[in-house]
């Protein structure tokens, strides 16, 4: 494997304490990924203390790690690399209490024989949360900390407040990185790159030129293991406020005075500001057929597993563009994009039955999965006599580039960044609070659910909901192939 120049890195060595370090999150995702970090070279020293519920030594903590490795780890798994990695991880139950994660900590640092600093990963369910954090600050592992908490923060405005006041408590809201993954994919930071560098585009991307926008993130699986969470989340909280209104901060805001965090946290929070209410009437609400029936789900609930929304930014770029926002369970296809749809001309000029706006607006469309994809749609002439217009697209996909290889993963790039201290992609506490503050109406007269079938695209109002205009997905022609050349 490729070693990385130094530099790009965090400065110091880190000592990495991982709550929930047995769960699916950290066997998936972050195991696999401080691997990766730590044998590329992006960090120039670590110990990773594992802290969990189940009573297992340090020699079980890296059995669970290789077993995690085996099944998750994308790339080649180097003998040597292991070998290194598994002597820097340790161990300590959760029953052992503070003192005793204290001193795996302070063992770890002794190991580095200079300065490092720790980075605190709570990848535990939200009750558990606040008492980690008091754990943290019982074992007095604050000083010199970085602590990176999962969503949801909170539930709503007052229970999201009132977390923020506990966890400033213990440690300063610098020291505090809220994590959203979607913020951490690769194309999701395309937006930026695309907006802001290219004279093209620029110009257009107000509501002059723009008619609607779409974040869509459909998805096939059910609830897994997550029955109790998301019985007490559903859809909304769990994605809405946390991932899809995130993307929708990046794809509005203004241009930030530097790329930089505070300068573009700022632009965020702007937008945030701007947001009206989400209205109970602009909102459906959905539940797949059979939901009722999962393990640990009340045979009555109400919590929704599918959402779509339309909220406004109301603003002097976007005033009267409508954001529409979908995401839900057991859905007829995956995708996560963002697809902006472009007014059509004024008039045409073209004769009745041309095909012209037969397809619809042209849009271009972000595809968020780990494969960056891009498409700009257009209508175009159809090769032949006559005036026949087809639509047509461009593509670009990272494939082409030969540089996949050289992605880092969501949870990878979040972590790296944790440790350097860079809070660009992390959220803040007033953003999170003021996101809850307009979903208090929709939160506090919440629109019944409707039945849909798993396999379908929701409830059948969504078209209501978005009408005069229609849903992209499903798209009206497949993503082309990857270049092999460039695969």
């Amino acid at each position: 494997m490729a070693k990385i120049p130094p530099g790009v890195g965090p400065r110091f060595p880190q000592v990495v304490v991982l709550f929930g370090a047995t769960g699916d999150l950290a066997r998936r995702k972050l195991l696999p990924g401080l691997y990766h970090l730590a044998s590329a070279g992006f960090i120039p020293g670590y110990r990773i203390v594992g802290v969990s519920l189940d009573a297992i030594d340090a020699d079980g903590f890296r059995s669970i790690a290789r077993q995690s490795l085996d099944e998750f780890f994308s790339r080649k798994l180097s003998d040597a690399d292991w070998e290194t990695f598994a002597q820097r991880l340790d161990y300590v139950p959760l029953a052992a209490g503070a003192s005793v994660l204290r001193e795996a900590v302070e063992r770890a640092e002794a190991s580095f024989g200079g300065e490092c600093r720790r980075l605190h990963y709570l990848s535990v369910p939200p009750n558990a949360a606040l008492p980690a954090v008091q754990m943290l600050g019982e074992a007095q592992l604050v000083e010199r900390s970085r602590i990176v908490m999962e969503k949801p923060f909170g539930t709503d405005l007052a229970s999201s407040v009132s977390l923020n006041q506990r966890l400033h408590e213990v440690f300063a809201e610098e020291q505090i990185f809220r994590i959203d993954h979607f913020l951490g994919k690769e194309p999701a930071q395309n937006i930026l790159a695309f907006r802001f560098a290219n004279g093209l585009f620029e110009p257009i991307w107000n509501r002059n030129f723009i008619d609607h926008v779409q974040i869509d993130v459909p998805e096939t699986l059910g609830l897994g293991k997550r029955s109790g969470f998301y019985e007490q989340t559903g859809a909304y909280r769990d994605m809405v406020v946390t991932h899809l209104f995130q993307i929708l901060a990046f794809m509005a805001m203004e241009p930030p005075t530097a790329l930089e965090p505070a300068p573009i946290g700022e632009e965020k929070y702007k937008v945030f500001r701007s947001m009206l209410p989400i209205q109970p009437e602009n909102v459906v609400r959905g539940q797949y057929a059979g939901y009722r029936d999962e393990e640990g789900v009340d045979p009555e609930s109400e919590t929704e597993t599918f959402i779509a929304l339309k909220c406004f930014i109301d603003n002097w770029r976007w005033a009267g563009v409508p954001f529409f926002l979908r995401t839900g369970k057991r859905l007829a296809e995956g995708q996560r994009i963002i697809s902006i749809a472009f007014r059509e001309p004024p008039k045409s000029m073209f004769p009745p039955g041309s095909g012209v706006g037969a397809q619809g607006p042209d849009h271009l469309t972000f595809d968020l999965a780990d494969a960056s994809k891009m498409s700009l749609s257009f209508y175009g002439k159809r090769p032949g006599p006559g005036m026949r217009l087809d639509k047509l697209s461009l593509q670009f996909a990272m494939h082409d580039t030969g540089l996949l290889g050289e992605v880092l993963e969501a949870y990878e790039r979040l972590i790296l960044d944790a440790m350097r201290g860079d809070r660009t992609l992390f959220t803040t506490a007033e953003g999170i609070e003021r996101l809850w503050q307009v979903s208090m109406p929709l939160i506090e007269s919440p629109p019944p659910v409707r039945l849909y079938a798993p396999g379908s695209w929701g409830p059948k109002s969504i078209h209501q909901l978005i009408a005069p205009h229609a849903w992209r997905l499903p798209f009206e022609r497949a993503w082309r192939a990857p270049n092999p050349l460039g695969s």
